[in-house]
C-alpha cells in the first residue's frame, strides 16, 4: 500500500506525555532506539510526567528500557537518542506544564504529541494542548483505548475534533503496525487466485484465535475496568475482521482502505447476548487488585456477522482469553465442501473441508489445506496444508513502525473516527447486558460453552504447532 502522507511536513519534535509510565518503559523508548540506530528520528524528543524526574533520571529510565528490551548493541545510536532528550515535570491540569512544554520545545512548531498515559487524562491532555497553542500544527497520537463504550468513543472524538482536525489525530492499535496483520491486506489483494472464491458462495465461516498462555501479569487493576472483549476484541479483532471482509479499495492511499474498513464495521450486526461466551480462568480473583466477586472476563467468546452482499450470513467465530493452552493468534478461513461425494473419503460428510490459514504470531505463515491421494489403486487421500513460513530479519517492530508513521504524517496504519464508533456500536449491547462469566482451568482453551457456540460449524480449530500436515 502506498504511503501517502498529509500536505503537512513532518513532525519536528516528539512529546510523550506519560514518559515515566509502564507503556513508556516497555514500548515506547526501546521504539525511539531502534528508530536512533536506523536513521530515522533525528527530532527532539520531550517526556513529560508528573514524577518529580531530573532530564538525568529520564536518560537512565531509557537505557533501563533498553536493556530489558533487548539489549544495546549501538552505543552511538544510545548516545544520539538520550542527548535528544529533554524532560518536563508537571501536573497535566496545570497551565504552567504547557507553559514549560512550550519552553522545552524550542524553534519546534510542528510536534507529534504521543498521549502514554490512562484514557481518563486524553481529555485533559488534548484540552490543555488546545489551550496553550501547542495544538496548532501539531498532531496528536492516542494510546487505546479509545472510548470504553459507544458513547465515551463519541465524546473522547468531540473533545479531539474541537482540538485537531481528523488528519492530524492518530489513534493507535499497535496490531496494525504487526508485519503478520499488514500481511493480510497484501495477501488478499496482491493475488488474484482468492478473489473467485472469497464471499458467501465459497466460505463456510471465519475463525480469529487470539490466544495468550499467560495471566494478566499484575495488571489487575486496569483489567477490571476494561476486561477482555474491551481489551482485545472491540479492536485487535476486529481489526483483522476488516482487512478480511472489506471491499477492494478504489486505489491504493490510506484514505480509500479506511473507508472500506469502517464500512465492514458500519455492516456488523449488533451482537446479541446470546452470541457471546465470557469466560474468567480460575485464580483471577487472587491476583492483586482484583476484586474477589469480579465478574470481569479473561476469555471472550462471539459470533458476528457482517451484513454485507459479500459475506451475508457467513458466521465469524472470535475468541480470546488469557491462561489459555498457547500463546498464538491465527486466522482460519473454512471453505465449503465439494457439492458432491465423489470420492468416499472427502465431500460434505468426511472430515474438516479445506482451509486457508493465516498464522500471525509467534509467527507469520500461510497455509492452505487440500486433500491429496495416497499411493495406489484406491481413491482415498489426506488433508494436507501446503505452507509458507515468512519470518524477515530486521523487520520493523510495531511501535516504531507507528511512531515513524505518525511523526511523517502516514495515517495507514491507525483508525478513523467514523470506524471507531461504529466498532463500539456492534458490541455496545452486550457491554451492558450479558451472562455472567464462566469458569475455565488454565491452560485450557477456555469454556466449555465456547465449544457449542461454534459447534453447528464443525468446532473451533485449535492452533497447532506449525507442520506441513493437519
Amino acid at each position: 500500500m502506498e504511503n501517502i502522507t498529509s500536505d503537512r511536513a513532518p513532525s519536528d519534535a516528539l512529546v510523550v506525555f506519560g514518559v515515566s509510565g509502564d507503556l513508556a518503559h516497555k514500548q515506547i523508548l526501546p521504539a525511539l532506539y531502534a528508530m536512533s540506530k536506523r536513521g530515522t528520528l533525528d527530532v527532539p524528543v520531550i517526556g513529560v510526567a508528573f514524577s518529580s524526574w531530573s532530564l538525568e533520571d529520564l536518560r537512565k529510565r531509557a537505557t533501563d528500557a533498553i536493556r530489558k528490551a533487548g539489549g544495546i548493541d549501538d552505543r552511538r545510536a544510545l548516545h544520539r537518542l538520550l542527548a535528544r532528550f529533554r524532560y518536563v515535570d508537571g501536573d497535566y491540569n496545570d497551565p504552567r506544564t504547557f507553559t514549560a512544554l512550550r519552553e522545552a520545545l524550542g524553534p519546534a512548531r510542528r510536534p507529534a504529541h504521543y498521549l502514554a498515559i490512562p484514557p481518563v487524562l486524553f481529555p485533559t491532555v488534548m484540552t490543555g494542548l488546545g489551550a496553550s497553542g501547542l495544538a496548532r500544527q501539531a498532531r496528536v497520537i492516542v494510546e487505546k483505548p479509545f472510548g470504553r463504550d459507544l458513547a465515551s468513543a463519541r465524546k473522547l472524538n468531540e473533545v479531539a475534533r474541537s482540538v485537531f482536525p481528523e488528519d492530524a489525530i492518530f489513534r493507535i492499535d499497535h496490531f496494525l503496525g504487526k508485519e503478520a496483520i499488514m500481511n493480510i491486506l497484501y495477501f488478499r489483494f496482491a493475488n488474484s487466485f482468492l478473489e473467485p472464491i472469497w464471499n458467501r458462495n465459497y466460505v463456510a465461516s471465519v475463525q480469529i484465535t487470539l490466544a495468550e498462555d499467560f495471566g494478566v501479569k499484575g495488571r489487575g487493576a486496569f483489567y477490571e475496568t476494561a476486561g477482555c472483549l474491551r481489551d482485545v476484541v472491540q479492536n485487535h479483532l476486529f481489526q483483522i475482521v476488516a482487512l478480511l471482509a472489506m471491499e477492494p479499495p478504489v486505489h491504493r492511499g490510506y484514505g480509500a482502505v479506511h473507508d472500506e474498513q469502517a464500512a465492514v464495521f458500519k455492516a456488523m450486526r449488533p451482537i446479541r447476548p446470546a452470541d457471546l461466551v465470557r469466560g474468567q480462568y480460575v485464580g483471577y480473583r487472587r491476583e492483586p487488585h482484583v476484586a474477589r466477586t469480579s465478574d470481569v472476563e479473561t476469555f471472550c467468546a462471539l459470533r458476528l456477522y457482517v451484513d454485507s452482499w459479500r459475506w451475508a450470513g457467513v458466521p465469524w467465530y472470535l475468541r480470546s482469553g488469557k491462561r489459555l493452552a498457547e500463546t498464538v493468534a491465527e486466522v482460519v478461513v473454512q471453505l465449503k465442501p465439494p457439492p458432491q461425494r465423489l470420492f468416499d473419503d472427502s465431500g460434505p460428510t468426511f472430515g474438516r473441508p479445506n482451509y486457508l490459514r493465516f498464522r500471525l504470531q509467534p509467527n507469520s505463515a500461510v497455509a492452505l489445506a487440500a486433500r491429496v491421494k495416497h499411493v495406489g489403486k484406491e481413491f482415498v487421500g489426506v488433508q494436507r496444508e501446503l505452507y509458507m513460513l515468512d519470518h524477515q530479519l530486521g523487520e520493523e517492530k510495531p511501535y516504531e513502525r507507528l511512531l515513524t508513521a505518525a511523526m511523517a504524517g502516514d495515517g495507514a496504519l491507525f483508525t478513523r473516527e467514523d470506524a471507531v464508533e461504529a466498532a463500539w456500536a456492534a458490541v455496545d449491547r452486550v457491554l451492558k447486558r450479558h451472562h455472567r462469566a464462566i469458569p475455565y482451568k488454565p491452560g485450557s482453551w477456555g469454556p466449555k460453552e465456547a465449544d457449542a457456540l461454534i459447534a453447528a460449524d464443525g468446532g473451533w480449530l485449535n492452533p497447532v504447532p506449525d507442520a506441513a500436515t493437519t
